[in-house]
C-alpha cells in the first residue's frame, strides 16, 4: 500500500541525566525560518498544482463544448468539437505541455488525495500520448459509438431554460455537416491505413444513420425539445424558436447524415475487415496490449490475464454447479436449458423492464447515506434507450447529470425484444448503471 504521506520524525535521544540545551536567540530565529519557507514552499506547491489541475480542466472544457454543455457550463453552447487531424495534432501536442508541467511537480508532504489527483493526470497524459500511435481516431465510428450516434442522443442531455438555449443548439445544428467532413476525413485516411472497423458491424451503421437520415424533422430526435418549452418564453418567440430549429434540422442535419450513409454503405463499409478480432489491425499485438493495461491498470500480459479469467470461471462453475445440484439439477447445462425455458425469467413487455429498474434503483437511493458522504444534488431518471439505437444498444447504460443538479443523470434502458430479455440480470444491471 503507498504511503499516505511521507513525514519527517523529529527524535530526542538525550540521557535522562542530561543538562537542557540552551538555544541561542540567532539558533531558534534561523529554525523558525525554515519551518517558515518550508511550510510556504509547501503551501505553494499545492497551489501550483491545484491551478495547473483547474487549468487544465479548463482546457477540455472549450476544447469539448459539448462535454461542458451535458455539465451544465454553457459558455460554449452553440460550438461544436473540432474533430479534424489540426485539432487532433494540436491536442496532442498540448498533452505533451500538460504532461512536462504535470511531471514537474513535486508532491512531497501533499494529502494523500492530491498525491493521487498529480499520478493519475501523469498517468492518463502518458497514456494518451503512448496510444497515439495507433490512430484510433481514424476509426471514429462503430454500431455502439460515433457522430452519428452522438449527434442525436445530444439534445437529450441538455438543459433549456432560455431562448438562447435553443438558439445555441441550433447553431450547433448548423455546424453538424462540417462535423461529419471532418469525420468522413478521417475514415478515409483509416482506410488508406488498413485501419477499418468489421465490416458486419458497419453494414449496422449503414441502418442507423439511414434510419435518421430519411426521418421528418418534426419526428427526429433532434427535434425533441420542441416538445416542451419553458413557460417563461413568450408564444411568438417559441414559434420564431420552431421555425427556425425546424429549418436547420431541415437544411444541415438531415441532408449531412444522408450523405453519411451514402459514404459508409457505398465506399467505406465494402472495406472493413472481414476477422473482427483485433489482432487483424495493424499493431494489432502491441494494441491489443496496451488496451489490456488501460483496462485492467496492471502490467499483466493478455495471456496472463486469459488464464485468469480462465481460472474464475472454473470457480464460478463450481459454485453454480453446487446450487444447480440443490435446485435439483444434475448439470449447470440441464439448469442453464431450464433458465432458457422458464417464460416467468422473461420480461415480456417494455414496461416491465423499466419498472424493475426503477423498483431496484429505488429501493437502493434510501441506502446511499449509509455508504456515502456526498450525494448527487438531483435523482435519477430511468429511460428507454431511443428507437434509433435499440438494435445494437447494451442492455444499460448509464448518462452523467449535471453537477448543479439541473438536470438529472440518466440509465438508458434497452426494451426492445421484450420476451427474449431475462429479468435475473437485470438487479445487478440497475445497481451498477444506476446506483450506487
Amino acid at each position: 500500500m503507498r504511503p499516505i504521506l511521507m513525514l519527517t520524525l523529529f527524535l530526542t535521544t538525550a540521557g535522562a541525566a542530561a543538562p537542557p540545551v540552551a538555544i541561542s536567540a540567532s539558533a531558534a530565529h534561523t529554525a523558525n525560518t525554515a519551518t517558515t519557507v518550508s511550510t510556504s514552499s509547501l503551501e505553494a506547491r499545492r497551489k501550483a498544482l491545484n491551478d495547473l489541475l483547474a487549468e487544465y480542466w479548463e482546457y477540455n472544457l472549450k476544447h469539448s463544448p459539448e462535454f461542458a454543455s451535458i455539465l451544465g457550463d454553457k459558455r460554449w453552447n452553440d460550438q461544436l468539437s473540432d474533430l479534424s487531424q489540426r485539432a487532433i495534432d494540436e491536442d496532442l501536442a498540448q498533452a505533451k505541455k500538460f504532461l512536462v508541467r504535470f511531471e514537474a511537480v513535486d508532491t512531497a508532504g501533499f494529502p494523500e488525495q492530491e498525491q493521487l489527483n498529480r499520478e493519475l493526470m501523469v498517468r492518463n497524459l502518458r497514456r494518451q500520448l503512448d496510444n497515439a500511435r495507433f490512430k484510433n481516431w481514424e476509426m471514429p465510428v462503430t454500431q455502439i459509438s460515433g457522430l452519428h450516434l452522438e449527434a442525436a442522443q445530444f439534445p437529450a442531455l441538455l438543459t433549456f431554460t432560455t431562448a438562447k438555449d435553443y438558439t445555441d443548439l441550433t447553431a450547433r445544428y448548423r455546424k453538424i455537416p462540417t462535423a461529419f467532413e471532418q469525420t468522413t476525413a478521417l475514415m478515409r485516411k483509416g482506410m488508406a491505413e488498413g485501419l477499418m472497423p468489421p465490416r458486419f458491424l458497419l453494414e449496422k451503421v449503414v441502418a442507423q444513420a439511414d434510419g435518421l437520415a430519411k426521418q421528418t424533422p418534426e419526428s427526429s430526435p433532434f427535434a425533441a425539445p420542441l416538445e416542451h418549452f419553458p413557460k417563461e418564453i413568450p408564444g411568438p418567440e417559441q414559434t420564431r424558436l420552431k421555425r427556425e430549429m425546424l429549418a436547420a434540422i431541415r437544411e444541415s442535419v438531415l441532408p449531412a447524415y444522408a450523405r453519411f450513409t451514402a459514404f459508409v454503405r457505398d465506399e467505406y463499409a465494402p472495406k472493413g475487415r472481414s476477422e473482427p478480432g483485433m489482432w487483424s489491425l495493424p499493431q494489432g499485438a502491441e494494441r491489443y496490449a496496451a488496451a489490456v493495461r488501460r483496462s485492467t491498470t496492471t502490467d499483466l500480459t493478455p495471456e496472463q490475464i486469459h488464464q485468469l479469467g480462465l481460472q474464475q470461471v472454473a470457480d464460478i462453475e463450481g459454485q453454480m454447479l453446487v446450487l444447480a445440484q440443490r435446485l435439483g439439477y444434475s448439470d449447470l447445462k440441464t439448469l442453464n436449458a431450464a433458465v432458457e425455458k422458464d417464460p416467468k425469467l422473461r420480461a415480456q413487455s417494455r414496461q416491465r423492464i423499466l419498472d424493475l429498474y426503477k423498483g431496484y434503483i429505488d429501493q437502493m437511493w434510501p441506502k446511499l447515506p449509509q455508504l456515502f458522504g456526498r450525494l448527487p444534488k438531483a435523482r435519477l431518471e430511468v429511460v428507454p434507450v431511443e428507437a434509433f439505437r435499440e438494435k445494437e444498444a447494451s442492455d444499460a447504460a448509464y448518462d452523467t447529470g449535471a453537477p448543479d443538479g439541473s438536470r438529472p443523470g440518466k440509465v438508458w434502458v434497452n426494451t426492445g425484444a421484450p420476451e427474449s430479455r431475462k429479468t435475473i440480470t437485470i438487479e445487478d444491471t440497475a445497481y451498477h448503471e444506476g446506483v450506487p
